[in-house]
Parts: structure tokens; C-alpha cells; sequence
């Protein structure tokens, strides 16, 4: 299966500009909750990154997935932590999750490639 990640990237600037012109109540209403949970608190930002991804997978939504996987290497979880937590989401999801693990990979790849 070809990889849609960096397609993804290249996309994702402008829909989220869109989004702010266009709906900028739902921009700003999302991004102030998202700042407000995924700051530095009782958990790290990564322990919350890798979490988000977790459920971003076992819900099976691929923004989602190449978002945290961004944000979790930002955060300085290394890929084995990153497929742990993909573990884990599959362990509670089962089968729909586990389908959705080689999109986690490939988000990897992209973003160690590109030093995103």
C-alpha cells in the first residue's frame, strides 16, 4: 500500500488555514481545549501524545495517527515507544486497530526521514 503521509502533510497547512477562515469559532474553540490538555502537567507531553495516538488509532483516524505520530516524536518518543502504544490500542481494540498499525509505520518513516 503506497504511503498517503506526506500527501497528508502537504495538505494539512492549508486545510487547517480553511478551517480558521472559514469556521474560525471551531478552530479557536478545538485549539484552546488542545492547548489547555496537552500542555506539560500530572503527565508529560509525551506520555499525553502517546495516548492521543492510541485512541486516534483504535478509532481508525488516519489525521489523527500522522498527527500524534508528528507530535509523539516532537515530544521525544521514539518509534518503539510509538509502536507500544500502537500496541496497546490494538490489545483494546483488536482487529480494526491492528489494521491500522502499518499507517503508524509509515508516519514514522516519513517524519524520521524528513526530520519532521
Amino acid at each position: 500500500m503506497p504511503s498517503n503521509v506526506a500527501a497528508f502533510f502537504d495538505q494539512w497547512g492549508a486545510d487547517q488555514q480553511k478551517v480558521k477562515e472559514m469556521a474560525p469559532n471551531i478552530a479557536r474553540g478545538f485549539g484552546g481545549m488542545f492547548q489547555a490538555i496537552m500542555k506539560e502537567g500530572a503527565l508529560s507531553v509525551r506520555e499525553k501524545e502517546l495516548i492521543a495516538l492510541a485512541i486516534g488509532l483504535s478509532v481508525r483516524c488516519s489525521p489523527c495517527i500522522n498527527m500524534h505520530v508528528e507530535k509523539c516524536l516532537a515530544a521525544g518518543a521514539t518509534g518503539e515507544q510509538i509502536l507500544e502504544a500502537a500496541g496497546v490500542a490494538v490489545m483494546m481494540q483488536g482487529g480494526p486497530s491492528f489494521t491500522y498499525v502499518p499507517e503508524v509505520i509509515r508516519a514514522i518513516e516519513h517524519l524520521q526521514k524528513t526530520g519532521s
